[in-house]
């Protein structure tokens, strides 16, 4: 999964978000004497690659020690993708906060410069859905990270793996895992052609989307699977326009938009809406824009009746995601 290929011309400057907590805003501490050190402000959309800052979900980080971090973010109430599920907070906006906690920190508290590709190698939330619940506020969310496995090459961090502890409201609502890979932007360059967006090539034409309300969605605009001959195999549709799993172009399949067919394929294996309380997903290949892609799922269920869901990305005859997702097990009526 790649976390961006965003590039931008801004220097790596030293990391403004170095130092303990407490913290104000954006990376500043209160003894900075600013006059209103309360307010709330989003975090550089350069430090999570995004171009849209309204796709900027967090709010602020500090360091607590050697490998630990803190990291806080803010998650509306309404999402125009993210959207809630059985009254909840969507648990993909959860994988999301967590994807941009690792860019933002690999980048302010780990030494990569701005411009390195950062490609998550495996992904895992696990959420309680008691404290998941959308109310009259945005949630106020905290990430306790902490970066194991370090390894850097010339001074430069190359890979890590982060663990993380969620919290709302101070409630504990979940955990979240990761591994991280970075690369020169020379070294993706020669790893990527002729894939990169600096060569040509023709991606597919958009498929026909399966009926929204199959894959628990609205729009068929926010529909990520097209149909096949099959009950449990999909095609993959890669709408390149879409503003929030392609918020600035790719080169290949966004890691996000992999779980959204993960969620999308287990709510049609499932036959109802589902709330995807545990995920563990693996990236091991590019997933490409010029090939056809198949969705495969395969159903479980255990002996005291939860459900779990496999979920495989093949291209090329060759997997390149895996995740298995095990939803609440209450389904709308």
């Amino acid at each position: 999964m790649s976390a961006s290929t965003f590039r931008t011309h801004r220097p790596a400057g030293p990391a403004t978000g170095t130092r303990t907590a407490p913290a104000g805003p954006a990376g500043r501490t209160a003894s900075e004497g600013l006059p209103y050190p309360s307010l709330t402000t989003t975090v550089p959309k350069e430090f999570v690659h995004r171009a849209s800052i309204a796709e900027v979900l967090l709010t602020d980080w500090a360091r607590l020690a050697e490998d630990r971090f803190t990291v806080t973010a803010q998650w509306p109430r309404g999402h125009s993708f993210y959207t809630s599920v059985h009254s909840c907070h969507d648990p993909l906006m959860a994988a999301e906060t967590f994807r941009q906690a690792g860019v933002l920190l690999a980048h302010t508290e780990l030494g990569v410069p701005l411009g390195h590709q950062l490609l998550v190698r495996d992904l895992g939330v696990h959420l309680h859905p008691e404290h998941l619940t959308v109310t009259g506020v945005p949630a106020t969310v905290e990430l306790t990270m902490t970066a194991t496995d370090v390894r850097t090459r010339a001074g430069v961090l190359t890979s890590c793996r982060y663990d993380a502890a969620i919290r709302r409201d101070g409630h504990p609502i979940g955990t979240a895992y990761g591994t991280v890979t970075c690369m020169a932007p020379t070294t993706y360059r020669r790893i990527r052609t002729p894939h990169t967006s600096h060569t040509p090539h023709t991606p597919l034409p958009l498929t026909a989307p399966l009926a929204p309300q199959l894959v628990g969605r609205s729009s068929p605009k926010d529909v990520v699977l097209s149909p096949t001959h099959h009950p449990d195999r999909w095609r993959l549709r890669v709408d390149r326009t879409h503003p929030i799993l392609f918020d600035h172009p790719l080169d290949h399949v966004p890691g996000m938009l992999l779980l959204e067919a993960a969620r999308q394929s287990t709510t049609a294996t499932l036959g109802h809406t589902t709330l995807p309380l545990h995920i563990d997903s693996t990236f091991t290949r590019y997933v490409e824009l010029d090939t056809p892609c198949t969705i495969h799922t395969t159903h479980h269920t255990t002996p005291t009746g939860h459900h779990t869901v496999t979920v495989t990305a093949h291209q090329a005859d060759q997997t390149a995601f895996h995740c298995t997702i095990t939803p609440h097990t209450t389904p709308t009526p």
